[in-house]
């Protein structure tokens, strides 16, 4: 219970902070249209597609973007020093923007699909439940996100994240967008990985000061969780 009410917490913070600065990039490469991120890499990222390492395009919410933190510590651009350590010829592309819906995320599809990449990491939904979205329409948007990418890049290997919904929308719409996440990972044939903040969420220790966004430590952990599930589809 006390994951719930934290993430109760984090996704209100989320939705407040949509359009403000997260604190999400370390080299911006390009500015989407109106409205859109800017996306982010490391410097190995610079490197053209056709030369360069490969590419992991990471897709979300404040979570994803880091929001509170220093640009290098949101956990996408941590697991690139995972995946520098560990070797592997991958370049991390951190494109989460505060406060998105999958609605959201559905509609700024094509300007990300612009640039190559050969994994894709989905984390939406989050404020979906947080809005009371029927989980029936946010199935459909990640169904059409995850058709979309594989109609233009379907060579790339496709991971979806699991969220959790707020407990005070009611039992039955926690469990039906709870059963959402697997459902969608087997009728798409992607990748799950567990719970984002699974082992962070209602642990003030692990959180910032506005009990909304894991601070440094709570961010290490969020980035080992992740990379416990993809580090395999890399190899």
């Amino acid at each position: 219970m006390k994951n719930y009410v934290l993430l109760a917490m984090l996704l209100a913070g989320a939705a407040c902070s949509r359009g403000a600065a997260s604190k999400d990039s370390v080299t911006a490469q390009a500015s989407g249209p109106s409205g859109a991120p800017r996306i982010s890499a490391t410097s190995a990222g610079r490197a053209s597609a056709s030369n360069g390492p490969r590419t992991i395009l990471f897709l979300g919410t404040s979570l994803t973007a880091g929001y509170g933190l220093d640009p290098d510590s949101a956990y996408p651009l941590q697991i690139q020093r995972m995946i520098d350590s560990a070797g592997m010829t991958y370049t991390v592309v951190n494109a989460g923007v505060s406060g998105e819906t999958s609605s959201g995320l559905l509609g700024r599809l094509d300007w990300l699909m612009r640039q190559p990449f050969d994994v894709v990491v989905i984390e939406t939904g989050a404020n979906d439940g947080l809005r009371g979205i029927s989980v029936d329409a946010m199935r459909r948007n990640i169904h059409q996100t995850i058709e979309r990418i594989r109609q233009t890049r379907p060579a790339a290997r496709i991971v979806l994240v699991q969220m959790e919904a707020l407990p005070n929308m009611g039992k039955a719409y926690t469990q039906h967008f709870r059963d959402a996440f697997p459902q969608i990972a087997r009728t798409s044939n992607v990748v799950l990985l567990p719970f984002l903040l699974d082992g962070v969420a209602g642990r003030s220790e692990l959180n910032q000061a506005d009990g909304v966004h894991p601070n440094y430590e709570g961010e290490r952990i969020v980035a080992r969780n992740v990379w416990k599930g993809l580090k395999p589809l890399l190899r």
